[in-house]
């Protein structure tokens, strides 16, 4: 039998989502705490990477058992076993065959940026002060990326996948106060996609790139072309969406 875990996390103390060799992740620290609780090695599957330092609002994992669980209960006992910078919100039963990754239509992230010296947002937000934006050019730019569907000039070098190809439907900056925060979904992203965009974007801000510039370094398909990756403090995946087929398991 096949479960969905929603869960949200703080990605500060955490190398990642994936299992790393040496370093501690969240995939690494949610397997032990239901190894322990339903004793026997339980590995899950989640429904993407997220680089060391990114936060999740919300992520899903998959993982199989020999019996009927009693969802609420293991997750009051998950939650009072794990740490409390990760949360288990939800786990449901679905498919047999559904798949965290695979099946997922929809990821969406948020990048946050603080304009002005803020403590209590040290490490969920990018701090530029004394920088001012063209925000109007900056989405004028973003448009773009609903028009183009290969990001390899956005992609981390030395990457393995089948195709560089995503199909953005979402990516605007709005500012509030003293917080500017870029929005951007799609079925899918590659490693280090959205930090490697939102630093190209800012070059287009700061007046360093033009919008022929920007398309060009899209076109290129070449990452040297692209702007420098924003710290990882500063990204949030928000939303992992599936199409609710995979919840009649009857």
């Amino acid at each position: 039998m096949r479960y969905f875990l929603e869960l949200s996390y703080n990605g500060k103390n955490y190398h990642g989502w994936q299992i790393q060799p040496t370093d501690v992740s969240v995939q690494q620290v949610v397997q032990q705490a239901l190894s322990t609780i339903l004793r026997k090695p339980i590995d899950i599957v989640g429904a993407g990477r997220t680089d060391a330092g990114v936060h999740a609002t919300q992520i899903f994992a998959h993982m199989d058992v020999d019996k009927v669980l009693n969802e609420k209960d293991l997750v009051y006992k998950l939650n009072s076993l794990l740490p409390f910078d990760i949360a288990v919100r939800k786990i449901s039963r679905v498919k047999d065959d559904a798949h965290a990754r695979f099946n997922a239509t929809i990821r969406s992230y948020e990048y946050k940026i603080s304009l002005e010296r803020n403590p209590f947002l040290i490490g969920f937000s990018w701090q530029v002060v004394n920088r001012k934006f063209d925000i109007e050019k900056m989405n004028e730019a973003a448009s773009l990326l609903l028009i183009y569907e290969n990001f390899k000039c956005f992609s981390r070098s030395k990457t393995e996948v089948y195709t560089y190809n995503c199909d953005i439907t979402k990516a605007v900056w709005k500012k509030e106060g003293g917080e500017l925060t870029f929005y951007i979904s799609a079925d899918r992203f590659l490693r280090n996609m959205v930090r490697a965009i939102v630093g190209t974007l800012m070059e287009v801000g700061y007046g360093k790139m033009s919008i022929d510039q920007f398309k060009e370094v899209i076109l290129s398909m070449d990452r040297r072309n692209a702007g420098t990756s924003v710290p990882a403090c500063g990204l949030f995946l928000t939303q992992v969406g599936y199409p609710l087929s995979i919840y009649d398991y009857e």
